[in-house]
């Protein structure tokens, strides 16, 4: 069975647990264009507290004890191979594409948390901060500086009519109130243009033409989809036009019999969430070992999530949460996330020993 080759592109949520799951059974490449994988949802406290990252951030080699690392980005693909970005040739049997949203970030874990320290110290050396975008990540931004920093002036700007678009109305209404009773400055229905900002920017015009200053800004506003690549490969059409790849009820690229798309660049029809890119990871890592046993095999579905669900943390314990029973904010919603934002979970889930 190890003989079977299986390619993983993308070491985020999605990729990794799908490596973690397959490298037993599969001689198993994971590519990626860093060396470590992060959790997303510890970005933010990492802002606040760097030291938080140390745990956040892990080598990819620490929880892969059997599969192959290429640190690269995957350039193109063809039925049979991915070529990365460095001219290698990666042959397959079978692919999971998981290169979720652009990464710009370094390669190295080192200089990964040079960042968040870099950011800490913008961070601490502002008095006023303004946070670009109120989705969830600008959101819980904005709740950990005021909760640790409760000295600082914050300001959100966001172009839609209410925060976390993505729950219903009733847990924006209550984020909302949370952040103005900790003094954050929420403005809606504006946009700042973030193309030309620059580390220096002190000033800044909305589209309605006002004008705020803030010593340092946060950009917390969607990335793209990383499918740029996929222009170049044999799947080029099975794009939709958001740039994710058309996929089967068994997470297949449609018409393709060992593809299989997971994560961000997959086009279920859900939210984009950590939690359901693992799901998306264990459907096609139980599928992948079906199909090594036997090529005929039937395979599971997987079933999108008809009713958005999630937490989203407001400082260290506190947070506001959707759940199929209603929505709530607090400590119980605190509880699901926002102590230490799933690392703990997640190492425990690599399979990595703290002491």
């Amino acid at each position: 069975m190890a003989d079977k080759k299986v390619v993983v592109i993308g070491g985020g949520v999605a990729g990794a647990h799908a490596a973690k799951s397959l490298e037993d059974v599969a001689s198993v490449t994971l590519l990626d264009p860093k060396e470590y994988f992060e959790v997303p949802y510890a970005l933010l406290r990492s802002i606040v507290e760097p030291e938080f990252a140390e745990k956040s951030l892990i080598e990819h080699t620490e929880y892969l004890k059997k599969a192959t690392l290429v640190v690269s980005k995957a350039k193109s693909a063809t039925d049979r191979a991915v070529v990365t970005s460095s001219g290698e040739q990666l042959p397959y049997d079978y692919l999971v594409i998981a290169t979720g949203s652009t990464y710009q970030g370094p390669s190295k874990r080192s200089e990964r948390l040079q960042y968040f320290q870099s950011e800490n110290k913008k961070l601490k050396s502002a008095s006023t901060v303004l946070i670009i975008g109120g989705g969830p990540v600008g959101v819980e931004l904005a709740a950990e500086i005021v909760v640790d920093f409760p000295e600082k002036k914050v300001i959100l700007v966001h172009g839609g009519e209410r925060l976390l678009e993505f729950f219903g109305p009733k847990a924006s209404r209550k984020t909302l109130s949370w952040l103005k009773s900790k003094n954050v400055e929420v403005i809606l229905n504006e946009r700042i243009d973030i193309k030309e900002l620059s580390d220096s920017t002190s000033t800044y015009t909305t589209n309605t033409g006002r004008s705020i200053t803030a010593d340092a800004h946060f950009v917390a506003v969607g990335k793209k989809v990383g499918s740029s690549w996929i222009m170049d490969s044999a799947f080029k059409d099975l794009l939709d036009s958001n740039g994710r790849l058309k996929v089967d009820k068994s997470l297949r690229l449609e018409g393709n019999t060992n593809v299989f798309a997971i994560g961000d660049i997959a086009n279920t029809k859900e939210i984009k969430q950590g939690y359901l890119a693992t799901k998306h990871a264990q459907v096609v890592s139980e599928n992948i070992k079906k199909l090594i046993k036997n090529p005929k095999s039937k395979l599971a579905t997987y079933k999108p999530l008809a009713t958005p669900m999630g937490a989203v943390s407001l400082g260290r314990s506190l947070g506001v949460a959707q759940l199929p029973f209603g929505t709530i904010i607090g400590r119980l919603a605190g509880m699901i996330k926002s102590k230490d934002l799933f690392v703990g979970h997640t190492r425990k889930e690599f399979g990595i020993k703290d002491n």
